[in-house]
């Protein structure tokens, strides 16, 4: 019976660990990878939408870049708030004034489409998009004045989505970083290495869409069909028989200040959507950090498989190739960012726990349930 342990342990840790050099090595070449052929030729028109809600941190900065791009062709941008009372209708209204030479607009009012206030918040937007390029931007993200050409350079054959996860940079605490810890080298390190391997999913915070794939699915409405409007996204594109596509050079959303709950609270509700837009997937989960793998060399070496050695190889090994990945990509590596990809790590187990429990979570003040997914509100 011991024999079977050690070999299953062996097995195991083996996988686990070809896993991490396997997923940073994609997701280094992701990051520098040359580009391919670009379907799209010219400067097609594009309509940005960015829902607003409330002052986040870093605000005036991510509205700012809103307003310096560098693309040539035709854009309309379309700011959405559901409350005319929203503290942030006066900013973004005054950034507009700002720059009259920019096609700007803020549109204000609630959609009950569905049970997710952000496609609620979008409806009125995609209603009065004029371009058939449309992207879907959140508010806490910066966008380079080259943006649009980046997402189009990666529309090649075969795409029905160009997407980004946000990298996460500027934390200014040790609950920003632990954020930041789950953004870059974990969350953004799989999602590129998932696309390395054609298996692309879509990121919420950054949707560019061609206005006909979503409108062929039904249009927003089919977002709704699932907890979160990224995993639905995923679906409709791969059901298309298309590809999501990532950036290499993921858009940096600032993180500023976080407490430990609401770090928490975060990554339970991601947990849980993934749990639920993709079970299978994240049976695996609690596999991809260092906090299984660690107990199965722990075991080894009580066994006498492995020397004492391998207790400190293993780590150094582990957020080695995290620290490379990050200096090639540009994302924070200071020697507390390393101390948060521990801990990070030591929470996977814990998180994938509470991402079993449960059909739904609080987001924004608003309870979200998979009981609710699919149903249309009425006003």
């Amino acid at each position: 019976m011991t024999d079977i342990l050690t070999g299953l342990a062996v097995g195991l840790l083996g996988a686990t660990s070809a896993l991490q050099v396997a997923s940073v090595g994609a997701a280094l070449w992701a990051t520098e990878r040359p580009l391919q052929k670009s379907v799209i030729s010219g400067t097609p028109g594009v309509t940005v939408l960015r829902p607003v809600c409330g002052l986040e941190n870093n605000l005036e900065d991510t509205l700012r870049t809103t307003f310096r791009s560098s693309y040539r062709g035709p854009l309309q941008i379309i700011f959405c708030c559901s409350d005319a009372n929203d503290p942030v209708v006066p900013l973004v209204n005054r950034w507009i004034e700002a720059h009259p030479e920019v096609n700007a607009t803020l549109l204000v009012g609630d959609d009950r489409l569905s049970g997710n206030p952000k496609l609620n918040n979008l409806v009125k937007g995609w209603a009065a998009a004029e371009h058939d390029y449309i992207l879907m931007a959140d508010s806490n993200v910066l966008l380079p004045h080259d943006y649009i050409q980046r997402l189009f350079s990666r529309w090649t054959e075969g795409t029905g989505l160009v997407t980004s996860p946000p990298s996460g940079i500027r934390a200014t605490n040790l609950w920003g970083d632990l954020e930041a810890a789950f953004l870059n080298t974990y969350q953004g390190r799989w999602q590129l290495s998932s696309d390395v391997f054609g298996n692309g999913y879509a990121q919420g915070k950054m949707l560019f869409w061609r206005r006909d794939i979503l409108e062929n699915a039904g249009g927003l409405i089919a977002l709704s069909r699932d907890m979160a409007e990224d995993v639905a996204s995923t679906k409709v594109v791969r059901k298309a028989g298309l590809k999501v596509r990532l950036l290499g050079n993921l858009l940096p959303q600032p993180i500023g200040s976080r407490d430990w709950q609401s770090v928490w609270n975060r990554q339970v509700r991601w947990a849980k959507v993934r749990r639920m837009g993709f079970p299978a997937l994240y049976a695996a989960e609690v596999l991809s950090g260092i906090a299984v793998p660690m107990l199965l060399t722990l075991f080894l070496t009580l066994s006498g498989t492995l020397n004492w050695a391998s207790l400190l190889a293993l780590p150094i090994l582990w957020f080695g190739l995290e620290y490379l990945l990050a200096r090639r990509a540009g994302w924070p590596a200071k020697p507390r960012d390393i101390a948060t990809w521990i801990m990070r790590d030591a929470m996977i187990p814990a998180l994938w726990v509470a991402g079993w429990r449960g059909k739904g979570f609080e987001w924004r003040g608003n309870s979200m349930s998979s009981d609710a997914v699919g149903t249309t509100t009425e006003s």
